[in-house]
């Protein structure tokens, strides 16, 4: 059965105001805010660092795409592990690794050690989202999967927007492994905030009453995890990851090439071209909550989860598409950050809508399916810095930008074509058939 497809629409939104599960939607936004800062803070840092530690472009590439290594390869160990360990004790250790590689980085002396750092990084936050999705399935009702993967990815958009300025002001205040140090610290409070307030079966919250428990998912309910049913995951998420791929691609271009290509391009100073930055990637705060909420309002109002997640990914990938052409045809800086900020509001209405298919396909395991759909991001990250990166040695910006429009049209193809399907265990109880 493809994803819950021509089902009559009788589902009323569930509130998410006034109980514990907004509290923890709360922390989990700040943990995917920090966790962007953390990954993407050495883009603002790389002029910094390429004097200071004498490196090329090509190197810089290898560093930021050292983080995606180990992110690609272990996102499915890392969800399974996240959700055997439990989301309490998983993001709690989760968060303190990653602060430790964060303090790492800005103890590096070489390109060596650099690329350690980040591949230490990649390591720790392989597990991260997909234990958070694996939080958030036995928290959230299942019609809010869009909403919240919304909200959590816009707070991470907000962590990229905010990073440039943060990052630059603490360089210039400070200095580069300065600014590593102190972000390192905030991560690892998080964690032990996370630690003192979560619990990993709502039921365990002292301050979650019976109203609260009773809008909750079946599978919170659950008291034995099943085992995983590897083959039908794999076979039902690989599309998703491969859109997730087209998506992560021009996601990391601008995450990371972003600074270099407006100080390039326009002789921009450090605190000019980190402001231009910011206001780019505030397109996307915006556009991941826009993206999750209207996938989810499509769901209410027809019922086929399938059309609602595929037509957002539609308008997402394409738009992000054509509004990149005037990026490489225009040289004028206002109609390009303009352009910039309006392909990265499309592109990131896809993002919250790619966290929600796993939610929907497989709620008994949305950990393990998420972190196979992240795959194709964490791929993903491995090649888009390294091409992008020689490309831009090679033949200038202009091409590198072409290829990224292309990927997202081929996506998008794929977005059209794929029918996930809905996977659960024996006697487990759909909680939106049942409200349907």
């Amino acid at each position: 059965m493809s994803l819950l497809e021509d089902k009559p629409a009788q589902v009323k939104a569930t509130p998410m105001r006034g109980r514990v599960r907004g509290n923890v939607v709360l922390l989990l936004c700040v943990m995917y805010a920090i966790s962007y800062i953390d990954r993407t803070n050495i883009s603002t840092a790389l002029p910094s660092i390429k004097l200071d530690l004498h490196l090329t472009e090509t190197q810089l590439g290898l560093v930021v795409s050292a983080f995606s290594i180990p992110y690609a390869l272990l996102q499915v160990f890392g969800g399974n592990l996240g959700e055997r360990l439990g989301a309490r004790r998983a993001l709690f250790f989760i968060a303190l690794l990653w602060g430790v590689a964060t303090l790492a980085t800005g103890l590096s002396i070489g390109f060596w050690s650099l690329f350690a750092a980040r591949i230490l990084l990649g390591l720790t936050e392989a597990a991260a989202f997909p234990t958070a999705t694996s939080a958030m399935t036995r928290w959230v009702p299942a019609d809010r999967n869009g909403f919240v993967q919304g909200v959590v990815h816009s707070a991470s958009r907000l962590g990229n927007a905010a990073a440039p300025l943060i990052v630059a002001f603490l360089i210039v205040q400070a200095g580069w492994r300065e600014s590593f140090f102190i972000l390192g610290i905030v991560s690892i409070v998080w964690g032990v905030i996370w630690f003192a307030y979560f619990r990993n079966r709502p039921n365990e919250h002292r301050k979650v009453r019976q109203a609260e428990l009773d809008e909750m998912p079946i599978v919170a309910k659950n008291a034995v995890r099943p085992p995983v049913p590897w083959k039908r995951l794999m076979r039902s998420i690989a599309p998703v990851a491969f859109v997730d791929f087209g998506y992560g691609w021009t996601l990391w271009v601008f995450l990371t090439w972003l600074p270099s290509f407006l100080g390039d391009s326009y002789g921009l100073t450090l605190t000019t071209f980190a402001a231009f930055t910011s206001l780019v990637l505030v397109g996307g705060v915006v556009g991941d909550t826009v993206g999750g909420v209207v996938s989810d309002a499509f769901f209410r109002r027809t019922g086929d989860m399938r059309k609602a997640r595929r037509n957002t990914l539609m308008i997402g990938l394409i738009g992000s598409a054509l509004c990149l052409v005037p990026v490489f045809l225009v040289h004028n800086l206002t109609v390009v950050i303009v352009s910039l900020m309006v392909s990265f509001f499309f592109l990131e209405l896809c993002n919250a809508t790619l966290w929600a298919i796993p939610m929907d396909a497989a709620p008994e395991w949305a950990g393990t399916a998420s972190g196979m759909m992240n795959t194709g991001f964490g791929i993903a990250g491995i090649f888009s810095p390294i091409v992008f990166g020689a490309l831009v040695e090679a033949t200038g910006w202009q091409w590198p930008f072409v290829a990224s429009i292309v990927l997202l049209g081929v996506a998008a193809v794929v977005a059209w074509r794929m029918r996930p399907e809905r996977i659960t265990s024996p006697g487990f109880v759909d909680p939106l058939l049942e409200r349907a």
